[in-house]
């Protein structure tokens, strides 16, 4: 008897079971509760219970620790289903060994899809705040830097040369503040040097203008009683008027050369008798200091490619310089040799008690001996010329020091084409035939350069 009431009593016990599982799983909504027996069949399902004597297969899970996992269908859907093992002991009607939660395969999909767009709005929302906040940076550090160029380029239109920028940098804006730097020197320099021009060509003008002035005024008034001495105002009268026309001419011929609108003609010439007449020239200017000439223009120096004319200018420019600042009882050499494609002269004498600067040389108005006077020494534009001239014919013009200090000018030139063995000619038939040069050019050519050698 007590065990046919015990056995009556498990139906009873397994409908109330029932009972408070629905009530409980009535909140699940789509969900589906389901218990399974140790063979994983289906004892218990909360939706109608079509699913009971379902065999599901569960497979462990391997995002979390005693959990299995299941995809199966249910009726006329796929349900994913996750489990665990219930408790060994306790009372169970059913049999019941798992438990499991049943979710449709769609809802599980479109759970998944909501909650990856509120992530991803989440995410898109801090990225929007993140990138909003790197281009306010970027706009800052691109506006900054423009601004300051802005107000650097208005400085120096208003005539503050010395504004620079700090900016810098591998990137674009600073390789723009390097550059715009560099400019703002470029233009300070240039400004500097056109205000030394200015103040050199008033200094330089000044003194002839005053002799000028002072000696008419003598001429005029009869001041100058004797003959002798108005001969003697007239001749300062004439030198000085041709010391302002050579500055005149001069300062015309550079601004010419340095805007490119000088006549060049490129011809072939014979370097060696143009050297050979250049020395002829200065010779007796030499001879009154007893300087010494030596000139070694080996046979096969091929003729070069200039203009006749401007290299009479250049080389006369050259050796005027040479002896005028060579001192007395020296040694005055000219050298000439094959460089590549080009033929080197080199014009070498004794620096003397001035050394020059040779990068300074070639600018206008340099003088080596600052206390030679302008009449004495020329301006300071010859030189100025020559590099230009030089330049002009495809050619170079520079200075150093040989090893034992002396000064050495070089000026290459390019070989012409028709370059052949240069005819032997020596200094008497040199001297015999002459250039024609008239009494004015040579002085001309030569007034105003200085190296300060």
């Amino acid at each position: 008897m007590p065990q046919a009431g015990t056995g009556a009593c498990r139906p009873a016990q397994a409908e109330v079971f029932r009972e408070r599982l629905n009530s409980g799983a009535a909140r699940l909504g789509t969900g589906r509760l389901l218990l399974l027996d140790d063979q994983r069949f289906v004892v218990y399902d909360s939706s109608a219970g079509d699913a009971v004597g379902t065999q599901l297969v569960l497979s462990k899970s391997t995002r979390f620790p005693n959990v299995f996992e299941s995809q199966t269908p249910l009726g006329d859907e796929t349900y994913i289903a996750a489990a665990a093992r219930l408790p060994g002991k306790r009372v169970d009607p059913l049999g019941a060994v798992y438990v499991a939660m049943a979710q449709p395969q769609w809802f599980v999909a479109a759970s998944a899809a909501g909650e990856l767009a509120k992530r991803l709005l989440e995410a898109g929302g801090a990225a929007l705040v993140l990138a909003m906040l790197l281009i306010l940076l970027v706009i800052r550090s691109v506006t900054r830097p423009l601004t300051q160029l802005g107000a650097a380029a208005e400085d120096i239109a208003a005539g503050n040369y010395g504004s620079r920028v700090s900016i810098a940098g591998q990137d674009e804006l600073g390789m723009l503040g390097s550059a715009f730097n560099r400019m703002a020197e470029a233009v300070e320099r240039a400004r500097k040097a056109e205000r030394d021009f200015l103040a050199n060509v008033s200094h330089e003008l000044k003194t002839p203008l005053t002799s000028l002035i002072g000696f008419s005024q003598a001429l005029v008034d009869g001041s100058l009683r004797t003959e002798p001495e108005r001969t003697h105002a007239a001749t300062i009268v004439h030198e000085e008027s041709e010391r302002v026309l050579r500055m005149a001419q001069e300062l015309l011929d550079l601004a010419r050369v340095e805007a490119g609108s000088i006549s060049i003609h490129i011809a072939s010439v014979d370097l060696g008798a143009q050297l050979e007449q250049e020395l002829e020239i200065v010779k007796p200017r030499a001879a009154t200091r007893s300087l010494r000439l030596a000139l070694d223009v080996p046979d096969d120096i091929p003729p070069v490619a200039a203009d006749g004319e401007r290299l009479h200018q250049v080389l006369g420019n050259l050796f005027d310089n040479a002896v005028k600042y060579a001192p007395d009882g020296s040694t005055v050499t000219v050298d000439v040799r094959l460089s590549g494609a080009a033929v080197e002269t080199v014009i070498c004498n004794p620096a003397g008690a001035h050394r020059p600067d040779p990068d300074r040389m070639f600018d206008r108005f340099y003088r080596g001996d600052p206390s030679r006077s302008a009449a004495a020494g020329g301006v300071g534009l010859g030189l100025a010329i020559s590099r230009e001239l030089a330049a002009a014919m495809k050619g170079r013009l520079w200075a150093d020091f040989d090893p034992s200090g002396q000064l050495r000018v070089h000026l290459t030139l390019p070989a012409a084409r028709e370059a052949g063995s240069r005819p032997a000619a020596s200094a008497v038939e040199t001297a015999a035939e002459p250039r024609p040069v008239t009494p004015a050019a040579a002085p001309a050519a030569s007034q105003g350069f200085r190296s300060g050698a």
